[in-house]
């Protein structure tokens, strides 16, 4: 988009376009997402943004109108497979903030200098920018959403010390962290989780949203220990447990039919709650669930695209919106996709670590890769779990797809159906063509959700 036609999304108030890019006023200081229901500003007086942390880095603060840190991601970083794609997957991951910068480079393959160069280049802002406005967007939902004392926040949300964290926030929001807390929707009597109940969280979507096929998928996989799907069609429940670096989550995301979930509106979201051992785990355990939901997508992109074709244009009209699900745990679904759920289910029962304090009947989280290569060492699932344990095959959200799925072509007894699955799922690379079904290279690059409508419809049917 050139900036003459941001400028037209900004002067309609265009939802479509929210994190896709942001823009800033040089007479208020304010950089807000496109959508913004503010007076719209003179043309002279806008500058557009890339990133959130481009806007910051030039001065501007964030609007508490529209919360432009709040928007779905660019869908463009799941789509893209270079260098700029993959970091910035794993910067969303909180690498930075576990590893710093070289670990982000040395998972990538290249000098943190390279990294920082084409990162600046395109987005203007390096890692360290990015990653420091997901820390203040972690810190204002902990703010807003928890009892946690300031000082706990100011270290679980990745900052280094109080002082960076209170400087940050005042940079980024324009006012004190006490003062943001107020600020919360509902006031300062607003209804916050404690440890025990939860974190409540509002996933945000762009465009509609087909909940009840996504969440249809969750519950015929649910895997019994590590996941459940509780309610009646159209208000289910999905829970499950979760692996993290710092520690674990048992989390919960509710099912928004209709209206609710997008209908024809340009965005909307999915309510979710986090309960975490650590809270320093929020960052990865929300961006794991938006991986999970398909929340980044864009689908007006997708839907324009697949309704071109005549086989596919019902479909797309019947459900538009309609999501590729990922995954929360890139090896579990490796894993999964080789045995099944039958073979899943075992797998947890006899070599899944045991919750210590079991969440109805989420008991277990699913067994780390290293576990199963020693416990099951033969066969086909043991070289996966072995390439999986000892970093041969890497699934992480900035894994290279092509040299993955070489990798995993290269293990013993691996059919191409299994591939696939896991390239889609694990890898949520959103152009895969289902070996066996007639994929016609028009539907590039959105193959995975042309393959989602023939798979839902067929379900349908049968």
């Amino acid at each position: 988009m050139d900036e003459e036609t941001r400028y037209e999304a900004v002067r309609s108030r265009d939802g479509r376009f929210d994190g896709a890019f942001f823009f800033a006023v040089r007479t208020t200081g304010i950089y807000c997402r496109p959508s913004c229901p503010a007076v719209t500003p003179k043309r002279h007086n806008v500058r557009f943004f890339r990133t959130a942390a481009a806007a910051q880095g030039s001065g501007f603060r964030a609007c508490r109108r529209c919360r432009p840190d709040a928007v779905p991601g660019s869908a463009e970083w799941n789509a893209r497979a270079d260098v700029v794609g993959r970091a910035m997957r794993l910067i969303g991951d909180g690498v930075v903030d576990r590893e710093g910068v070289g670990g982000l480079a040395g998972r990538l393959g290249y000098s943190a200098r390279q990294v920082q160069r084409q990162l600046t280049a395109e987005l203007g802002a390096g890692p360290v920018a990015l990653a420091r406005a997901q820390r203040a967007h972690t810190a204002r939902l902990l703010l807003q959403t928890t009892e946690l004392p300031i000082t706990e926040i100011a270290f679980a949300s990745g900052f280094a010390s109080v002082r960076q964290f209170n400087d940050t926030v005042r940079t980024v929001y324009a006012t004190t962290p006490s003062r943001l807390r107020e600020a919360a929707p509902g006031g300062r009597g607003a209804r916050r989780g404690s440890p025990a109940a939860g974190i409540p969280l509002r996933l945000a979507h762009r465009g509609p949203y087909q909940a009840g096929p996504v969440f249809d998928l969750l519950a015929r996989e649910a895997v019994p220990g590590v996941e459940e799907v509780t309610g009646v069609p159209g208000a289910r429940t999905y829970r499950r447990t979760l692996r993290l670096p710092y520690g674990h989550a048992v989390v919960a995301v509710e099912e928004r039919s209709g209206a609710a979930a997008g209908g024809a509106r340009p965005g909307g979201w999915l309510d979710a709650r986090l309960r975490l051992t650590d809270p320093r785990d929020l960052t990865t355990a929300v961006q794991r669930l938006r991986r999970l939901f398909d929340l980044d997508a864009d689908p007006y992109a997708v839907d324009e695209r697949l309704a071109e074709d005549p086989r596919l244009a019902p479909l797309v009209a019947a459900r538009p919106g309609l999501r590729s699900p990922g995954t929360a745990d890139p090896a579990e679904a490796a894993v999964r996709a080789l045995v099944g759920t039958a073979g899943a289910e075992r797998l947890v029962q006899r070599y899944g670590k045991v919750l210590d304090a079991p969440a109805g009947s989420l008991t277990h989280l699913f067994p780390e890769a290293g576990v199963l290569a020693e416990a099951e060492p033969d066969g086909t699932l043991g070289a996966l779990a072995a390439a999986l344990a000892d970093g041969t095959l890497r699934l992480d959200p900035g894994a290279d797809r092509d040299d993955a799925e070489a990798a995993l072509r290269a293990l013993p007894g691996l059919e191409p159906a299994v591939v696939a699955a896991i390239r889609v799922r694990a890898l949520g690379d959103p152009d895969v063509a289902e070996p066996g079904l007639d994929i016609p290279d028009d539907w590039r690059p959105w193959r995975s959700y042309a393959v989602r409508h023939l798979l839902v419809e067929g379900e349908l049917r049968n």
